[in-house]
């Protein structure tokens, strides 16, 4: 077992040796949206590797190419269900933001303020800022959000 600790969380999590990050994230009940379903076509579970990045198995091809995406992607930036741990001392944090979904997540939040950034689920990048109003002009912008993510279900259901 390897030891890999959540930035906010107060204990660190144990996992089997080669186990993905994801895994780790899932266990802690972290809202990691992994709209892919862990095949790395996507970068809704993007972490910062804090410390223990050579405790990591190397990033994949396909893994790399996602990470191009990434608009707020740093060195330290890796796609959890990509990257396995190999030994303890790997601390992550989670990137600020909220996926997307859907724009019919954000019907009901029309005239309020964002809490927290609203992420689109592809790429990484910023939808809504953080205190910015949602507006239904805004929303009708985002319809290729809807788009974008069934097509990219369709091809994490094709690679199977």
């Amino acid at each position: 077992m390897k030891r890999v600790a959540i930035e906010g969380l107060v204990d660190p999590i144990d996992v089997q040796t080669h186990k993905r990050l994801l895994d780790v994230l899932v266990a802690a009940g972290t809202p990691v949206l992994m709209a892919c379903g862990g095949k790395g076509l996507c970068a809704t579970c993007h972490v910062y590797v804090q410390a223990g990045a050579e405790h990591l198995s190397p990033r994949t091809p396909r893994e790399q190419l996602a990470l191009r995406m990434l608009s707020d992607k740093r060195p330290s930036s890796r796609l959890a269900c990509q990257a396995k741990v190999s030994g303890d001392g790997v601390i992550v944090g989670l990137p600020g933001g909220r996926y997307l979904t859907a724009t019919k997540d954000l019907e009901s939040l029309v005239g309020r303020r964002a809490e927290e950034r609203v992420l689109h689920p592809v790429d990484g990048r910023v939808l809504i800022e953080a205190g910015k109003i949602i507006t239904r002009s805004r929303i009708r912008e985002l319809s290729q959000v809807d788009v974008d993510l069934a097509e990219m279900r369709t091809r994490s259901l094709s690679m199977g």
